[in-house]
């Protein structure tokens, strides 16, 4: 059937703000949005930028605006965004960054944030003869966290991201719940004042769009909740 794609565009190059340009499209129902945008790319306006690697849900690089909702292009097909013949899917970038182009946002914050919550297993203790060993429940614990893809999806649906810039967001406080709650970490003392901080936790107010955008549906509001109790906890304890 036919559709029509109405994708924001923004050329710093070329154009003052972004405008809208719309295309005629021949798809099949199960398309991924991801190959309508490919499409365009390889068969009507090889302009068009926008990011993609792995195709399968995995790297998290083609997050962006989908019919108003932000998605992975890969991960949602024509069948969920169209009924019929001639209606319309929009894409757009992700709200809140600075737009490179088209649908490339600039990402340098995002990524600052990540690093910012220490996303690694900090340990003090001499490393074992072989691994660091975890048992099926201490894992459990961090289980649906660790499905996180890094997409930005959630950060950029949450007010208080667009509210204020410098938060650090529900996907680096997500990264930072998983550390901290992993059994074999030691860092909470280096992790936990940066996110129990003005910029931090205290400005997730917990209206659940981080889950309602999140790709891979982890409760990202259950486990920031969870650190908040830890950082009073731990504040309580000195």
């Amino acid at each position: 059937m036919k559709v029509k794609v109405k994708i924001k565009r923004f050329n710093p190059e070329t154009d003052a703000e972004p405008h809208w340009e719309t295309y005629e499209v021949d798809v099949d129902p199960m398309d991924s949005a991801l190959s309508v945008l490919l499409h365009i790319k390889w068969h009507i306006d090889g302009s068009l930028t926008f990011r993609k690697s792995c195709g399968h849900g995995v790297c998290g690089s083609d997050a962006m605006k989908i019919n108003g909702e932000n998605r992975l292009a890969c991960s949602v097909l024509v069948r969920d965004l169209v009924k019929g013949e001639g209606d319309t899917i929009t894409f757009e970038p992700l709200p809140t960054a600075p737009v490179i182009k088209d649908l490339v946002i600039d990402q340098s914050r995002f990524f600052e944030k990540y690093r910012a919550v220490k996303p690694w297993l900090i340990t003090r203790t001499p490393p074992p003869e072989r691994e660091r060993l975890q048992s099926p429940e201490e894992f459990a614990l961090i289980d649906d966290a660790t499905k996180c893809i890094m997409c930005g999806a959630c950060t950029h649906a949450c007010p208080s991201t667009w509210a204020d810039p410098d938060y650090l967001g529900p996907a680096a406080l997500l990264k930072a719940y998983r550390y901290t709650f992993d059994s074999r970490d030691e860092g909470a003392e280096e992790r936990l004042p940066v996110v129990d901080s003005r910029e931090g936790l205290w400005k997730c107010y917990t209206i659940f769009n981080c889950n309602e955008a999140c790709p891979k549906e982890i409760d990202i509001s259950r486990w920031l909740s969870a650190l908040k109790r830890r950082a009073v906890m731990e504040v309580a304890a000195r």
